[in-house]
């Protein structure tokens, strides 16, 4: 019984003493320090605790593997490796990782020298690169410049190898290899030694880009060196600004990742935030596929692949989601049949035969549809009718707005397709909806559709105008843009683009039309 008492305690004792972060900070007062630590590229507060006598000690097992740093006051702080062991650093300010102590600590006894090393080399390459800046090339002494800056880069890249190599297992080791650019080899020759591809070099640094990242580390994550290479790869340096190219590549990187993992976490959170934030038209495609894939679908456990996700936010995110796949670049949109001002014939822009299609969504009370609107009859009327480019517009005219609606048409003698939900639509509809709408796949004989009657979900029209432009097929080409810039398209597309424009550039409009939901 004693001694299983004895064994009992020993083992608590170990745990009590496990995994601490011991600092001394000398000539540092009395005061609440934190503890902070990187996700991605960011820092945030990790925990808090009272400093004293220049000591502070934090609880480690509350801590996840990554850079981490001690938080001072006057917005100081320096950084350091945690990896679930006991850490004890103690330095002294201003310089403080070169003023570091290692007491306790394996990652960092070869973390810190490195920091040391690399802002040392750095520092000495700046100062040689501003001498250089102020020569010419000619100058011999540029040239004897340039040679030192290489001297620097290859001891830097000797350094690291090395690091790498003596420290297998660490994560220090993974960290610095991370940040290393891979070796690309010569690109092969033909008989004649001629460079079989011109691009082999680009293409082999792509496909090889993550080949010194080891995917099944979480603790890579909380770093900002992964951040900055998710960041570049998806950049315009390394990949066709392309929805299509985007989400093919972030498909095929994704799909590469432990789906329980937080590196996976990291990756489709900051893809699909990125491109729903975007403001370059078209790239919401990328968006929108990374919720149809990782979000808004089930997995093997019947769960959303989105672990991360509190489950009351899924309704939000995958509101309307299969519409909104059918409004995306290249795709071609549901068509539209209803009826024109005279309320017995039907029109659908399916069936249209021009070049180019614009469908345009608005509103007869809009303020800023009463703005827009003129402005594209004007366009039609001096440009694009006798360019064979069509408007297919559809209006809002249920109630009071049906005469609204035809007023508007006559009093700006709107000469392009105007089609709306009439007012007499509406209504029989309501009472009789198997009369309008095919009730089962394939039905014939029905004079419209579903989708057509329900035009502002099916188009995802939350704020009017709209503008989708359109391309022979009827595949979307553009969308929600102003006036000015539909002029500009259209002119480009048709080879006219030194044509004098009807309309400039308008501040308002522009933000306006491109305003996300």
């Amino acid at each position: 019984m004693n001694k299983l008492f004895f064994v009992l305690m020993f083992l608590t004792g170990l745990n009590l003493s496990a995994q601490k972060i011991r600092i001394k900070v000398n000539g540092q007062k009395d005061t609440v320090v934190n503890l902070i630590k990187y996700y991605g590229q960011k820092l945030y507060y990790a925990d808090t605790a009272e400093m004293k006598n220049g000591e502070v000690i934090f609880d480690g097992k509350k801590q996840k593997p990554g850079i981490v740093g001690l938080f001072l006051p006057g917005q100081r702080y320096f950084e350091f490796i945690y990896n679930n062991e006991d850490v004890q650093l103690e330095t002294t300010g201003p310089d403080f990782m070169v003023n570091m102590k290692v007491k306790k600590s394996e990652e960092n006894k070869v973390f810190v020298p490195y920091v040391n090393f690399i802002s040392n080399r750095k520092t000495e390459a700046n100062k040689l690169g501003e001498q250089r800046n102020k020569l010419k090339k000619e100058d011999p002494e540029f040239k004897t410049l340039s040679d030192k800056i290489d001297a620097i880069n290859k001891e830097v890249e000797a350094y690291q190898k090395n690091l790498v190599e003596q420290n297998k297992g660490k994560l220090v080791s993974k960290i610095v290899k991370m940040s290393m650019e891979i070796e690309i080899p010569e690109p092969p020759k033909d008989k004649n030694d001629s460079i079989i591809d011109k691009d082999f070099k680009f293409k082999y640094y792509r496909s090889h880009y993550w080949d010194n990242v080891d995917f099944s580390d979480d603790a890579l994550v909380n770093n900002p060196v992964f951040h900055n290479k998710l960041e570049f790869y998806f950049g315009k340096n390394m990949m066709l600004q392309h929805w299509d190219t985007v989400s093919y590549y972030a498909f095929d990187f994704c799909d590469r990742l432990n789906p329980k993992s937080s590196m996976f976490e990291y990756v489709v959170g900051w893809i699909t935030s990125t491109y729903g934030k975007s403001e370059i038209m078209g790239m919401d495609k990328v968006y929108l596929n990374m919720l149809d894939r990782y979000y808004c679908t089930k997995n093997a456990e019947g769960k959303s692949p989105a672990f991360w996700v509190k489950e009351d936010k899924f309704e939000e995110l995958c509101e309307n989601l299969k519409n909104k796949l059918n409004l995306v670049m290249g795709v071609r949109p549901p068509n539209l049949i209803l009826k024109d001002t005279s309320d017995t014939k039907w029109q659908d822009f399916y069936s249209l035969k021009s070049e180019y299609t614009v469908l345009y969504f608005w509103d007869p009370e809009c303020g800023h549809c009463k703005k827009t609107t003129p402005k594209l009859q004007t366009l039609y009327e001096k440009k694009f009718k006798d360019r064979n480019v069509e408007i297919f517009s559809v209006g809002k005219a249920i109630g009071k707005d049906f005469e609204n609606w035809k007023k508007f048409i006559r009093e700006n003698n709107m000469q392009f397709i105007n089609v709306a939900v009439t007012d007499k639509l509406y209504e029989a509809a309501k009472k009789e909806a198997e009369k309008y709408v095919p009730m089962y796949p394939g039905e014939k004989g029905k004079p419209t559709t579903l989708e057509s009657l329900n035009y502002q979900t099916t188009y995802d029209i939350f704020s009017t105008p709209q503008v989708y432009v359109l391309d022979k097929d009827k595949k979307i080409i553009a969308k929600r843009i102003s006036i000015s810039q539909l002029e500009d398209l259209i002119d480009r597309l048709q080879g006219k683009a030194d044509l004098p424009k009807l309309f400039p550039p308008d501040p308002e409009e522009d933000e306006h039309m491109q305003k996300k939901e």
